[in-house]
């Protein structure tokens, strides 16, 4: 199976948060809006992880395909460096569509989050992105 090798590692990576998206954040987000009638603008929240999360993760997984599946570098400490992009990422284009999140807010909760991230990063990559890896015959390019 050796066509299309790096489509096959672009598919696999944006697999997981495509679903993640449409299964948990879209059900949250309209939960949130039409039950609790928490007011979300929702043209300017949603641009971010529906549109660039997914294409990083799939880049980020035909980069690791590309350059390090071969050298058998741990997909799992891979994926969590995702994270140091999307989140500097995540809080421009926050501050770019001068949305309320106080930076104090954001630096003081930062500490906090960015273990559990890096955690769940590394959960998500290592067996949800590696086992889509192995089943497309990526494993061992």
């Amino acid at each position: 199976m050796g066509k299309h090798t790096l489509l096959r590692a672009y598919l696999a990576g944006i697999c997981v948060p495509t679903i993640f998206l449409l299964v948990v954040v879209m059900p949250g987000y309209v939960l949130l809006r039409e039950v609790y009638h928490f007011s979300i603008p929702v043209e300017r929240v949603i641009v971010f992880p529906m549109a660039i999360v997914p294409n990083l993760w799939g880049f980020w997984n035909v980069l690791y395909v590309a350059f390090l599946a071969k050298r058998r570098f741990p997909i799992g400490l891979y994926g969590d460096a995702l994270i140091f992009i999307l989140a500097p990422l995540g809080f421009l284009f926050a501050r770019i569509l001068d949305l309320a999140t106080a930076q104090h807010f954001v630096f003081s909760v930062g500490p906090v989050v960015l273990p559990v991230g890096l955690t769940l990063y590394y959960l998500a990559w290592k067996y949800l992105v590696g086992f889509l890896n192995a089943e497309l015959g990526l494993a061992n390019v």
